[in-house]
């Protein structure tokens, strides 16, 4: 993965030239695990009991389903959400809530909305939170939406509320979309927002959820939001902030400082990569590649862990490749492929040597985030072991592109020798 943005040569990190260096193409299912406060994440059906004990929690980004929608690029579109929503299911911890970015219907139609409900009555997260895509708001200013979605909201639907020690934002940037313009927040829900995080410590984890990306991704595509830059603004002083969008149907990711920028893939059908078409739409792909561009995020709070990262598995993904997942972490080799680590935990017991092998062709490195190793510059196929003796846990990350991080969870082994 030689395309990526090496520098941040303006404020966003992103030109039109280094914007597809930036994309990631595998999507279903990144475990995101909030641990200290700070989002971090684990390969799709990962994470551990040990996990959640640990005082952290999960939930789940799903985004534009697009029920209604039954052209060529997917002509059942709540097959693909309901196989999405079985991927939920599935997960061995169950995610405390589930989170919608946005476009769940195509044409604001109720039957559409009917349908969605009926779908996610299935997912055993229980409860459910929304934001409203630019679909949603096709009927009556988006007053069908609000009634079903938007009780005890503010204004067009914007809201916050905290969970186990997270602040959850969820902002409304469709509404009064201008022509050729990108989205837009307005001076309403920007005062409601300063206000909203006036009396928080810096301390707290913050999540922005909404549904058009709030950073400038691709304008010649209204893909970000207009006033977005003044709304990351009032997020600066805290120590950790994730943003979630959806709206372009591709996994893309950001980091810039202390704030983290992950898009969502879509549960119906995924968009060209910007500049590689005419415009923005429905793309077709061939039948068997369509659940490989069809995706949700696990987001899991772990306390403990101080970095993001997003790996991502797809629809896809079979039991066997599942299985070779878990073959690669009985056999305490993490593979580096892809931007990210697999399996992105790893428990052990005391005296194993773990191996990290670059398949990846770009160099990376292995670095404990409390410096208890650090491996040189792995070139690809090229790897570095090191032995763990005492337990504990042991998160590192790769400093040169310190989005991606893992840990090692190590366990004494009671049946060693004294």
């Amino acid at each position: 993965m030689s395309d990526r943005i090496k520098v941040n040569l303006n404020q966003d990190g992103v030109d039109r030239r280094g914007f597809l260096k930036c994309m990631a193409w595998a999507g279903t299912g990144a475990i995101w695990t909030v641990t200290g406060g700070v989002l971090s994440s684990k390969a799709f059906g990962q994470t551990t009991h040990a996990d959640i004990a640990s005082g952290g929690f999960s939930f789940v980004q799903i985004s534009d389903s697009h029920i209604g929608f039954n052209k060529e690029a997917n002509k059942d579109v709540t097959a693909t959400l309901q196989e999405a929503i079985g991927k939920i299911n599935a997960l061995q911890n169950t995610p405390d809530f589930l989170i919608h970015t946005g476009d769940l219907s195509h044409l604001s139609k109720p039957s559409e909305f009917d349908t969605l409900d009926q779908v996610l009555r299935s997912c055993k997260t229980g409860q459910s939170f929304f934001v409203p895509g630019e679909h949603d708001m096709l009927a009556d200013n988006g007053q069908q939406y609000l009634e079903r979605y938007g009780k005890n909201t503010k204004g067009a639907g914007w809201y916050s509320f905290d969970h186990k020690g997270v602040h959850f934002i969820a902002l409304v940037n469709v509404v009064d979309l201008k022509a050729g313009g990108l989205g837009t927040l307005g001076a309403d829900q920007l005062n409601w927002l300063q206000k909203d995080l006036a009396g928080l410590s810096s301390s707290t984890p913050i999540v922005l959820v909404a549904h058009i990306p709030l950073w400038t991704v691709y304008p010649d595509w209204g893909w970000g939001t207009d006033d977005g830059a003044k709304a990351l603004s009032y997020v600066k002083p805290f120590g950790s902030v994730t943003v979630l969008n959806g709206h372009i149907h591709q996994i893309m990711q950001k980091v810039e400082g202390n704030v983290s920028f992950h898009t969502a893939m879509s549960t119906a059908f995924p968009q060209p990569k910007p500049g590689t078409a005419a415009s923005p739409g429905p793309m077709r792909v061939p039948a068997d590649q369509l659940r490989h561009v069809l995706g949700i995020t696990h987001v899991n709070y772990i306390a403990g862990n101080h970095t993001l990262a997003v790996v991502d598995s797809t629809l896809a993904m079979e039991s066997a490749q599942e299985a070779s997942l878990q073959r690669v972490a009985d056999s305490n080799t993490i593979k580096i492929d892809n931007f990210s680590f697999t399996p992105k935990s790893l428990t052990v017991k005391t005296g194993t040597t773990v191996t990290w092998v670059n398949h990846d062709d770009i160099p990376h490195n292995v670095v404990s985030t409390e410096k208890k190793f650090s491996s040189p510059v792995l070139d690809t196929d090229q790897n570095f072991s090191f032995t763990f003796r005492e337990p504990g846990s042991y998160p590192y990350y790769c400093k040169i592109h310190p989005m991606m991080t893992g840990t090692i969870v190590v366990q004494k082994d009671s049946s060693a020798t004294t």
